[in-house]
């Protein structure tokens, strides 16, 4: 297998093993069904492990309802690039490959995948009698029609660069595909870790005005029952799924775009599941049928959240305004304010302690002195004696936008605004709907600065984020920042073998992304769900405890006696 770092494990190259969930595609701005953490690390029960349960064993049957923050925008799998969408996603398709709970990755609906000494040819089998859930056999062709369904500029996928590089692409028999590159690609086999679509439903329908996107046809463990805009997403349990049915029979994703309402509805158990503030669970959930009716995890999310600069803004095309708005940031006080301690301070893209962060990357100082001597080299001055730097006659004002509901983020963003005012900067704070806020503002580059997050996944890779090429409209650079030493160095990182030197590129990005702060990153927090004690099956590892969710199942309901 080839483990979270991308090294090859416990085989030669040319052959990746066979064998038995997806961590999910590339997941960003984390949303999912928790108003603060993507899943991830290793979880730790608090304050105990899960109970013993009476009878022999899994039992099938049961409703799991979440809560979640946010509305899938699109339930196909490469036009959508929030992580509601992808969670729902994630249940309704099957991938060749995907992340064990080691974040090691395994096949899936492959039997096996083969790759060249040279890594530029990879041979995928996929396994027989998988059945989309309309009857119809999932075969090579399908893989082959997805390869290049992404791949087709018209598709204008976030997720395309991945498939571009691919030379060639083909079927060599009902459930054999060939993948040839030009040269060696790095991530030629995690990129494989994505959604299998149907052909047969697919072809000749455009993807992005098409019915798919809310009425998706899969071959995965649920599939789609009902979707209720604004309200909820039902998904039914499948009968056809090749690893077995799941024992949960339904999931009900209820959307509830504020967390507040979203405890209340906890509380008066209407909800099975969901992500709790930290003001949630270090003082809301503690004792009585808290520790009895629910079980709740605290461990470190594979997740950062930022404030990043829309470079299109004439202030924030200054490296020295960026790093000044970095030093007067006090992110102990963010941390303590947002998240009452739950968080660690982030100064880049990977999470402290994982084998490419950069040790010796110095953090960014709280200095107000020194942000405001960048600001006046910049040429900002208060002439007018009202508090607020101006340049050219243009009050330095601007305004956070972040996801209406998360309370974590704004107050982020409120602190911030305090903390900026002391150096002479106006900030306005504003909350979008969470669909509107990517479909309105971020997909189109329309806002000054936003608070959000990013899934850090298992590959270093950060193509997708920071190179040029991705500042486009719904790209995932939609920050637009641009630097041609670090889209070279991207691209090295795609292109080279040796994991050492592929460490020390991502080293010499994260020096990049620190000297020219095009976010200012601010904290890691941790991931604090909370689930019913009648849920079982959930095994606490590296990969978080959603993993093996489709695997998980529900203990029934004692009845009510009747008075």
């Amino acid at each position: 297998m080839i483990n979270s770092h991308g090294r090859y494990k416990g085989f030669t190259q040319k052959k990746v093993v066979q064998g038995g969930r997806s961590l999910a595609l590339l997941l960003w701005l984390f949303c999912l069904f928790c108003p603060v953490l993507a899943l991830a690390e290793t979880a730790t029960p608090a304050p105990s492990a899960e109970p013993a349960v009476s009878g022999t064993g899994p039992v099938s049957g049961g409703t799991l309802v979440l809560g979640s923050i946010g509305e899938p925008s699109n339930l196909n799998p490469y036009i959508s690039s929030d992580s509601a969408s992808h969670e729902v996603a994630d249940l309704l398709f099957v991938a060749p490959l995907r992340y064990d709970k080691n974040l090691e990755i395994e096949p899936w609906a492959a039997e096996r995948v083969d790759l060249s000494e040279d890594g530029r040819r990879l041979v995928i089998t996929l396994k027989k009698g998988i059945l989309w859930e309309d009857g119809v056999e999932l075969t090579a062709e399908d893989l082959v029609f997805t390869v290049q369904l992404i791949a087709d500029p018209k598709t204008g996928s976030p997720y395309a660069e991945d498939y571009m590089r691919i030379r060639s692409v083909r079927a060599l028999d009902r459930y054999t595909v060939e993948v040839l590159y030009d040269q060696y690609y790095a991530r030629a086999v995690i990129s494989f870790c994505s959604a299998i679509l149907p052909r047969h439903v697919l072809e000749g329908q455009d993807v992005r005005t098409g019915s798919f996107a809310r009425r998706p046809l899969g071959a995965g463990p649920y599939r789609l029952a009902d979707w209720q805009s604004g309200s909820r997403v039902t998904l039914k349990a499948s009968d056809t799924y090749f690893a077995g049915r799941p024992y949960i029979d339904e999931i009900i994703y209820r959307i509830i775009p504020d967390s507040a309402t979203m405890f209340m509805e906890l509380r008066a158990s209407r909800l099975d599941m969901m992500g709790l503030s930290p003001e949630q669970y270090l003082r809301q959930t503690k004792g009585g049928r808290w520790d009895r009716d629910y079980r709740k995890y605290r461990y470190l999310a594979s997740a950062y959240t930022y404030l990043g600069f829309n470079m299109r803004h004439p202030f924030f095309q200054d490296r020295r305004v960026r790093r000044a708005i970095s030093c007067a940031l006090n992110r102990e006080e963010l941390i303590l304010g947002a998240l009452l301690g739950q968080g660690v301070a982030a100064f880049g893209p990977y999470k402290p302690g994982s084998s490419v962060y950069h040790p010796g990357l110095a953090a960014v100082p709280h200095d107000p002195g020194k942000a405001r001597a960048l600001l006046a080299e910049a040429g900002f001055r208060d002439t007018d004696g009202d508090g607020i730097l101006e340049r050219n006659g243009q009050k330095f004002e601007f305004t956070i936008l972040t996801n209406q509901g998360n309370t974590e983020r704004i107050l982020a963003a409120i602190i911030m605004q305090s903390q900026l005012a002391k150096v002479g900067i106006r900030v306005h704070v504003r909350t979008v709907e969470w669909a509107a806020f990517i479909r309105e503002f971020v997909n189109k580059g329309a806002f000054d600065a936003v608070v959000l997050g990013w899934t850090i996944t298992p590959d270093p890779d950060l193509y997708q984020v920071w190179h040029s090429s991705q500042a486009m409209p719904g790209g995932l650079n939609f920050t637009a920042f641009k630097d041609a030493q670090l889209d070279r160095l991207l691209e090295e990182g795609r292109t080279t073998r040796d994991e050492e030197v592929r460490r020390q590129i991502y080293c010499r990005v994260q020096e990049i992304l620190a000297d020219e702060q095009p976010y200012c990153f601010l904290y890691v927090p941790y991931a604090l769900p909370i689930l019913s004690a009648r849920i079982h099956g959930i095994e606490p590892a590296l990969a978080g405890i959603a993993w093996n969710q489709e695997r998980w199942w529900m203990e029934p309901e004692k009845p009510q006696l009747e008075p």
